[in-house]
């Protein structure tokens, strides 16, 4: 048994909102054979060594090749849901933001799995977030954002 009281393996996942001056949010969009697309926040499952700032620096480098220090904590969420690899997992996945003036998103340190199912990328709008036909997860990402915003 996990902390969460189930007996998933519990999966630590870094993910980066990342703002442009425009306050949109890059996303990327998954295709993944058994289920609908879906778009995400940049990031992905720490490794064994790592916290979850480091793990953030390097998820933003791999998957945009920005260099920036994500900051501090600023949400979590704790989904249970199927990786793309096909196993069920506890996720606890922490949020951080990165504002960033005129980003160019390199997608070269991609790794295999990645260029597979990360087929695209954009830059949403908070109105585009509240309808969007396909699935975005965090599913309360335009909150976060607000929240931040607000500040």
């Amino acid at each position: 048994m996990n902390e969460f009281g189930n007996t998933k393996r519990v999966r630590r996942a870094a993910r980066i909102i990342v703002l442009d001056v425009e306050t949109r949010v890059l996303l990327f969009r998954f295709d993944v054979a058994d289920r609908p697309p879906f778009w995400v926040t940049v990031g992905g499952e720490c490794e064994a060594h790592e916290s979850f700032e480091e793990a953030a620096r390097r998820e933003l480098f791999e998957e945009t090749g920005i260099t920036a220090e994500p900051g501090a904590q600023i949400a979590r969420t704790t989904p249970e849901f199927i990786t793309v690899e096909g196993e069920p997992i506890q996720a606890d996945e922490r949020y951080f933001l990165v504002r960033m003036n005129a980003p160019v998103i390199e997608t070269s340190g991609h790794t295999e799995l990645e260029r597979q199912v990360m087929t695209s990328h954009r830059w949403f709008t908070l109105n585009e977030l509240a309808d969007w036909p396909e699935a975005i997860f965090p599913e309360n990402l335009s909150e976060i954002i607000a929240r931040q915003i607000a500040r």
